[in-house]
C-alpha cells in the first residue's frame, strides 16, 4: 500500500482566491500520485479578525466586535467562491460556525474579559472554517475531500495557547480516524487540540505544521510537505541578502539549530515527530509547485563541514551580570537562569566566565526591562552589598548565528566567521557556540545586522559573491571597463566565485543607476538622468550601500574626488581608483584620507595609479612588508611618454610622433598634460609616499619632454604648431644622444638619500640612459620600475609591461576589485 503524504498548506497561501485555487490545484496534483492528507491553517487575515474581535469584546465593544467577527466570515466566503454561496452545503456548515462564533463574542462582551482558554477557542474558528471551505472546493474540483476537526485528534493537557500534546492519545485517535476516512482527503485543521476535559486548546508557533509532522508520524506517511510562498529555506534572510538562495537539502539538526536561534520557518517541536520516526520534510513553493524546495532528512547535504546558513534575530538586548570581587570563587549562572526563568524570559544564548564568575544573557529587547527587574529581586542583596557589579544591559542588538551540520568541529570556522566581521568593521560583542557543533554564534550592534549577515554569508560561499559597482567615468578606461565586465561577468562568478554587477554609471552630469544591474550590451537602452551638480548625492550612496559589495569605482581625473570617497567609506562603500589626484593632495590632506578609510575598516585599491596593470604598488608595499630596505626606485612610468621616445629614437619628427600617439588613444584629450610630465610626478609622489617619505608636488624636480613655452598653448592646433617649431631642435637633441648611445627615456627617480647629499628626493624628466640600461629595452608603450633594495642591490627587481591604453588600466581596475573582494574574505 502506498504510504500516505501530508501536505501543509499555510495561511499565506490560502490568502487570496487565486492563491486557494492554486492551492486546490496543488492538492489535486498530489493526489493524483498517491493518498494525502492535508492539514490548513486559518487563512491569511481571519486570525487578526478574530483576535481584533476577542480585544473588542473584551472592552465592551460588541458592535466593533461583531463586525470583526462578519468580516471574518465575508473574508471566507470571498475566497472559496461559489462554493460557499448562500443555499450550499458549505455555507450552511460556514453559518454555523459564524453563530456560535457570534455567541462566544457576545459572552466575552458580558463578562469584559476573555481568559487565555476562551481566546483558544475563538481563534480555533479560523482553522475550522478554513477547512471547511477547503474541502468543499476539492469536492468542487472532483477530488473527494472531508473537513477533520483535529480536536477530535490532538489531545493536549490545558497549557491553553501553548499546549502539550499526549502522543499515545493522539496516535490511537489518529490512526483510528484514519480507518474512516476511505480513498477521501482529508482536511485537518492545525494548529487545534483538545484538552483532557474536552475544552479547545492551541499548540503555539508553527502550530499548524507541529499538526502536520504529529499526523504524518502516526500514519506512517511518506514525508511531510510544507507549503509557503518562498522557495524554500534560504541561506539568509533574503531582505538583509540579497543574493539569499534556497537550499535543496539539510538535516533535522540544522532546521532544530535554525529553530533554536528563533527562524520564523521552524519550531523545535514541529521536528520532533520527524526526528523519531524518520520521516522528511520538504518545504515547497506554491508559486513553483515543480521546483524540488528543501528537503529536510536525517542525513541533509552530506557534507558536514560546510554551512548551510547564517540567521539574524533582531531587536534583542544582551544583560551583564558579573561578580565584584573576582578573588572569591562563586557560581551566578544558575541563579541568573531560574530567575529568568521564574520572569517567563526568553533566554537565546547565555556565555559564562571561565570561574563562573561573570554571565551575559541574551533575551528579546521587549522583555528587556521584565529581565532586569527578575535579576534585581534575585541578587538584591548581593547588589546592595556590592559583591555584584551593577547590572549592565546592551539594548538593540541582533544574535548571528551561522549553522551547519557540524561546523564548529570544523578547522577554523569560527575565525573565518570573526575574520569577515572584522573586515566590514563588526564588532562581536558576545560570543557563543553550541554544544552540538551545529552554530556559532554571535552579538553585533543592531546598526551592523545587514553588513554582517551580507559579509558572512559571502565567507561561507553560501553563494556567489557579488560586487556591485557604481562606475563613475566612461572615458577611454570607463568604456573600457563597462566592456571587460559584460564579458568575463560569467567566467569570473564559475571560477571565482564573484559575480561583477554595475549597478550604476556616472558622468559629470548624468546619471544611470538601477539596483539590479544595468544591460552592458552596446545596444542596450538604459534610462540615464541629467542632474544639475554631481549625480552622486548622499541618497545616491545610501542606496548603493544597501547592496552587497559595494564598490564605487573612479575612472576619472576630477579633483576633489577624495570628499567622495570619503563619504563612501562613511557608508560601507568601498573604493576602487584609477585617479591619482586624490593620492597626490597634500601630504596632511592625503594621509586623513586614508586614516578615514581605516577608521571605517572600508578598503581603498589603488594599484592602476602607478602602473595600469603592473603590480608595481602592490610589489613595493610587499618589500616594504617583509621588511626590506628601499635604496633606489627608478622607473619609465609614462606608456605614452615611452611611446613618444621611442618614435624619436627612430627618427620620428615630434608633432608627428605626438599626432601618432594621440590618434592610437595613448595621451590624453590635451596632449600637454603628457609632455608637460606632471602625471609623471604624481606617479613617482604616489611610490615615495607608499615608502613613508615626506614630499609634495611641488618638491618634484620637474622637467617637460619638451619647454615649458610650447605646452603653455592650451590650444590643440596652436600647440600642435608650436610643437612643430620645436621639431628640429628637438630631433638635433635625439641626433646627439644617438651618436653617444645612449638612448631617449623619460624616467622617475625617487633617491631616500639624495636630500643628505642636497639633492631632490624625487626627480622626474627626459634622461639619456646607457643600452644596457633596463629602460633602454622598453618597447612601444611599455613601463617599467625598478626596485633597488636591501636584498635586491647587485640585480634590482624589475616590474614591466604595458603602461598605457584603455584596455590594460581597465583590466587593473578590475583586477583591484576582484583582489579587493578575495582579500575581505
Amino acid at each position: 500500500m502506498t504510504a500516505v503524504r501530508v501536505l501543509k498548506m499555510g495561511g499565506a497561501t490560502l490568502g487570496r482566491r487565486d492563491r486557494v485555487a492554486r492551492a486546490v490545484q496543488i492538492v489535486a496534483a498530489e493526489r493524483a500520485q498517491g493518498p494525502v492528507a492535508l492539514v490548513v491553517s486559518a487563512m491569511s487575515g481571519t486570525t487578526d479578525q478574530l483576535l481584533a474581535a476577542a480585544r473588542l469584546a473584551a472592552a465592551g465593544d460588541q458592535d466593533g466586535a461583531h463586525a470583526r467577527v462578519h468580516a471574518t466570515l465575508a473574508l471566507v466566503v470571498d475566497h472559496h467562491g461559489d462554493v460557499a454561496a448562500p443555499g450550499t452545503a458549505a455555507r450552511h456548515t460556514l453559518d454555523g460556525l459564524h453563530a456560535e462564533l457570534d455567541r462566544l463574542i457576545h459572552g466575552v462582551c458580558l463578562l469584559r474579559e476573555h481568559s487565555t482558554a476562551a481566546l483558544d477557542l475563538i481563534l480555533s474558528f479560523g482553522e475550522r472554517m478554513s477547512s471547511v471551505g477547503m474541502a468543499a472546493l476539492l469536492q468542487a474540483h472532483g477530488v473527494p475531500a472531508l473537513a477533520v476537526d483535529a480536536r477530535t485528534l490532538v489531545h493536549t493537557d490545558d497549557r491553553f495557547g501553548d499546549a502539550l500534546v499526549d502522543w499515545p492519545a493522539t496516535e490511537a485517535a489518529l490512526r483510528a480516524a484514519a480507518l474512516t476516512w476511505g480513498d477521501r482527503v482529508p482536511v485537518i485543521t492545525g494548529f487545534l487540540g483538545r484538552a483532557p476535559d474536552g475544552r479547545t486548546t492551541t499548540l503555539g508557533r508553527n502550530g499548524s505544521d507541529y499538526t502536520a509532522t504529529l499526523v504524518a508520524r502516526a500514519l506512517g506517511a511518506a514525508e511531510v510537505q510544507v507549503w509557503r510562498d518562498m522557495a524554500g529555506v534560504m541561506t539568509a534572510d533574503p531582505a538583509l541578502v540579497d543574493e539569499a538562495l534556497p537550499l535543496t537539502r539539510m538535516s533535522f539538526g540544522e532546521a532544530l539549530e535554525l529553530a533554536t536561534f528563533g527562524a520564523r520557518m521552524f519550531h523545535p517541536r514541529t521536528m520532533i515527530p520527524l526526528i523519531a520516526s524518520g520521516i522528511p520534510m520538504r518545504i515547497r513553493n506554491t508559486s513553483e509547485p515543480d521546483a524540488p524546495g528543501t528537503l529536510v532528512d536525517a542525513d541533509g547535504a552530506g557534507d558536514r563541514a560546510r554551512a548551510t546558513s547564517v540567521t539574524t534575530l533582531e531587536h534583542q538586548a544582551v544583560l551583564d551580570v558579573q561578580v565584584a570581587r573576582l578573588d572569591r570563587p562563586t557560581t551566578i549562572g544558575a541563579r541568573v537562569h531560574a530567575a529568568l526563568d521564574a520572569a517567563g524570559v526568553t533566554v537565546w544564548m547565555t556565555t559564562h566566565s571561565a570561574m563562573g564568575q561573570a554571565i551575559s544573557a541574551v533575551v528579546p529587547m521587549a522583555q528587556a526591562d521584565t529581565a532586569v527587574a527578575a535579576l534585581e529581586r534575585a541578587f538584591a542583596r548581593e547588589l546592595d552589598d556590592g559583591d555584584l557589579q551593577p547590572l549592565r544591559v546592551a539594548r538593540d542588538v541582533t544574535l548571528l548565528t551561522l549553522v551547519g551540520e557540524a561546523i564548529t568541529r570544523t578547522f577554523d570556522v569560527p575565525g573565518r566567521l570573526f575574520q569577515a566581521l572584522s573586515a566590514v568593521g563588526v564588532t562581536a560583542l558576545v560570543i557563543g557556540q553550541s554544544a552540538s557543533a551545529r552554530s556559532v554564534s554571535c552579538v553585533i550592534p543592531a546598526a551592523d545586522t545587514r553588513d554582517a549577515a551580507r559579509v558572512v554569508h559571502a565567507a561561507f560561499n553560501l553563494t556567489h559573491r557579488r560586487a556591485h559597482l557604481l562606475v563613475m567615468g566612461v572615458g577611454v578606461v570607463g568604456r573600457e571597463l563597462l566592456a571587460q565586465v559584460r564579458d568575463q561577468q560569467e567566467e569570473l562568478r564559475r571560477t571565482l566565485g564573484i559575480l561583477p554587477v554595475v549597478v550604476g554609471i556616472a558622468t559629470s552630469r548624468t546619471l544611470t543607476f538601477d539596483p539590479a544591474g544595468l544591460d552592458l550590451a552596446p545596444d542596450a537602452h538604459r534610462d540615464t538622468t541629467t542632474v544639475d551638480g554631481s549625480p552622486v548625492t548622499d541618497a545616491l550612496l545610501d542606496r548603493l550601500a544597501r547592496l552587497t559589495g559595494a564598490v564605487l569605482v573612479d575612472c576619472t581625473a576630477a579633483d576633489g574626488m577624495e570628499a567622495l570617497y570619503e563619504r563612501a567609506w562613511a557608508r560601507g562603500i568601498h573604493v576602487v581608483g584609477a585617479n591619482k589626484k586624490p593620492l597626490t593632495l597634500p601630504q596632511a590632506r592625503r594621509d586623513a584620507m586614508l586614516e578615514h578609510a581605516r577608521t571605517h575598516r572600508r578598503a581603498y585599491r589603488y594599484e592602476t595609479t602607478v602602473g595600469a596593470s603592473l603590480p608595481v604598488i602592490a610589489t613595493l608595499q610587499q618589500l616594504v612588508r617583509t621588511g626590506d630596505t628601499l635604496r633606489l626606485v627608478e622607473g619609465s612610468f609614462s606608456g605614452t611618454l615611452g611611446y613618444l621616445t621611442n618614435l624619436l629614437m627612430d627618427g620620428a619628427r615630434v608633432d608627428v610622433a605626438v599626432r601618432d600617439a594621440r590618434a592610437a588613444g595613448y595621451t590624453e584629450p590635451l596632449p600637454q598634460d603628457d609632455l608637460s610630465g606632471l602625471d609623471v610626478a604624481r606617479k613617482a609622489i604616489i611610490l615615495a609616499r607608499e615608502l613613508g617619505l615626506q614630499v609634495e608636488l611641488d618638491e618634484v624636480a620637474l622637467t617637460p619632454l619638451v619647454p615649458a613655452s610650447v605646452l603653455a598653448h592650451r590650444d590643440l592646433d596652436a600647440f600642435l604648431d608650436a610643437l612643430a617649431a620645436h621639431a628640429d631642435a628637438m630631433a638635433a637633441e635625439v641626433d646627439a644622444l644617438r651618436a653617444d648611445g645612449r638612448v631617449l627615456r623619460y624616467l622617475a627617480r625617487i633617491d631616500p638619500a639624495a636630500p643628505a647629499r642636497g639633492a631632490p628626493l624625487v626627480q622626474v624628466g627626459p634622461v639619456g640612459v646607457a643600452a644596457d640600461h633596463p629602460a633602454a629595452r622598453l618597447r612601444g608603450t611599455e613601463a617599467f620600475v625598478a626596485f633597488t633594495t636591501r636584498r635586491y642591490a647587485e640585480y634590482p627587481l624589475l616590474v614591466q609591461g604595458a603602461g598605457a591604453g584603455g584596455a590594460v588600466t581597465a583590466a587593473g581596475v578590475l583586477s583591484d576589485t576582484l583582489g579587493l573582494f578575495e582579500r575581505l574574505i
